[in-house]
Formats: C-alpha cells, sequence, structure tokens
C-alpha cells in the first residue's frame, strides 16, 4: 500500500494503461486570435488527427469559435510576451487508454497555437445541459380587467393608483 502512495500520479496512471480498455476525456482548448478565419479549420483537422493517431477514438467535437475571454491571457512565444483577449474554443470528447493521454499533453503544450487547454475524464454519454428560453423581458406585466358596460377592458396595473387605493385601506 505504501508502495503506490509514493508513486508519482504519471506512473499511476502509466500502470492503469496494463490490461485496461481506453477511458473517455474530453479537452477543451483555447486557440491564438491571430490564426486566420481559413486556417483555423485546418488546426481543428490536426488537432482530431492527433488524437486518432495515438489511437484515440473520437466521440463528439465542436468546431473552434472565436469567443472573447472572461480576462486577458498571457502566452510566452519565444521569449515574447503576448496577451489575448479573444480566441477561439473548442472541444472534442474522445475514448483513448490513460498513458496515451501524456502523451497527447505533452505535444499540446509544446504547440505555439494553444493559448490554453484542459484534459478532464467523463462520461461517452451527452452531458451538455438544453438551453433553456429566456424571455428577453423575464419580468411579466400584470394586468387587471376592468369592466366597460358589457366588455372587459385589460389595463396595466398603475403603481399609483394601487398605492393610494393601500392608503385608503390603511386609513380606515
Amino acid at each position: 500500500m505504501q508502495d503506490v502512495e509514493n508513486k508519482s500520479d504519471d506512473s499511476l496512471l502509466l500502470n492503469e494503461t496494463e490490461g485496461a480498455d481506453g477511458r473517455v476525456y474530453e479537452l477543451g482548448y483555447l486557440l491564438v486570435p491571430t490564426i486566420s478565419g481559413e486556417n483555423v479549420p485546418a488546426n481543428y483537422s490536426n488537432l482530431k488527427d492527433l488524437v486518432v493517431s495515438l489511437g484515440g477514438e473520437i466521440i463528439s467535437d465542436e468546431m473552434p469559435k472565436m469567443i472573447p475571454l472572461a480576462y486577458v491571457m498571457l502566452k510566452v512565444v519565444q521569449n515574447v510576451r503576448n496577451k489575448f483577449d479573444t480566441a477561439y474554443f473548442g472541444w472534442v470528447k474522445f475514448e483513448m487508454i490513460p498513458g496515451k493521454v501524456l502523451e497527447l499533453k505533452k505535444k499540446l503544450d509544446i504547440d505555439l497555437n494553444f493559448i490554453r487547454f484542459l484534459i478532464l475524464k467523463t462520461v461517452r454519454e451527452n452531458t451538455i445541459a438544453a438551453k433553456r428560453f429566456v424571455h428577453k423581458d423575464s419580468r411579466r406585466k400584470i394586468l387587471t380587467v376592468k369592466k366597460s358596460g358589457e366588455k372587459e377592458v385589460v389595463v396595466p396595473i398603475d403603481k399609483e393608483e394601487i398605492d393610494k387605493e393601500i392608503d385608503a385601506m390603511v386609513a380606515i
């Protein structure tokens, strides 16, 4: 038991590959915005080819899209500090044996087109939450119905009128 505790995470991960089936991972990544729009699909397909070349099987993916970043990110390339406030965000879900994931990580670390990336263990099923429809005006307007003769007329509530009626009730 002590031997297992003293081993590094890398060696534990490599030991899991012996006779183990592939695990499902998701790779989320940010590509530098300096890539031209025509070259984004090429970088995207190169990433998928890299996963397949390492024995991975692509389950699902999404083409990178330009997004604004929540904060400025820095990446040092050839001793030059680059600042980015936008990036191409994409993701790939794939199945791969755990030992090959370390190799994938090392190759992505040296690729200059990636600002950042994250590899997570996940499940094969689709875990994307469905988008909910949200009304632009989330506050509902309360309407009152006033009878004028035989017809009912829907009129928006006037706050001043309500205040006057409340004051009249309280005064009694």
